[in-house]
């Protein structure tokens, strides 16, 4: 295994909360000494990501959405706004893989606003939506043409249930997406 990136974590509000589905970007799954609860301060979690490289097919209602915007987590800074999550230590390789996944979000540090259950040994970044991805995100949701993959959407919802009821219940205070939550086809852009 690589050296640690100067002990950096990543605060996780969304898929990266789900060891299953971090361990398919990093190769592995984290040990408890890797992984703590965390508050992010000055962020609101919002769905408000629109994917620059996954597309889908669905049926809502009666329309059928061929190529549609898939929508996910994205955070919005907001002075009063708290988002609860882990913050999760990964190598200099891990965080490269990290980038790659999450590379229409800007990587943010967001060491002074964590409060953690735990030591963190270094700096704290996160994954904040590129405008470019916001503004992706409501010009398809404007055009009825975004939404949640339904798989995404149980993953996450179950992450934070397993971290307790009282992070379920955190998580639940998420703003309602604006768009549908469907059973979708996805396809991959270049």
């Amino acid at each position: 295994m690589s050296e640690l990136a100067d002990d950096v974590w990543v605060f996780g509000y969304g898929s990266l909360v789900s060891p299953t589905s971090l361990a398919s970007t990093i190769g592995r799954r984290t040990g408890a000494s890797d992984v703590c609860i965390a508050t992010l301060s000055g962020y609101g979690r919002r769905w408000n990501y629109g994917s620059l490289h996954l597309r889908g097919d669905w049926r809502h209602g009666d329309a059928f959405v061929e190529n549609g915007l898939v929508v996910s987590l994205g955070l919005t800074a907001e002075d009063d706004a708290t988002c609860n999550g882990v913050v999760v230590r990964v190598t200099s390789d891990e965080l490269a893989m990290l980038d790659w996944r999450e590379r229409d979000y800007q990587r943010t540090d967001v060491t002074d606003r964590i409060a953690a259950d735990g030591p963190l040994t270094g700096p704290v970044v996160t994954y904040v939506p590129r405008p470019s991805a916001i503004e992706r995100y409501q010009e398809a949701r404007d055009a009825r043409r975004a939404a949640i993959r339904r798989s995404y959407w149980e993953l996450v919802a179950d992450a934070f249930a397993a971290l307790g009821s009282d992070h379920a219940a955190a998580y639940a205070t998420t703003p309602a997406p604006d768009v549908p939550v469907v059973e979708m086809s996805l396809s991959m852009l270049g």
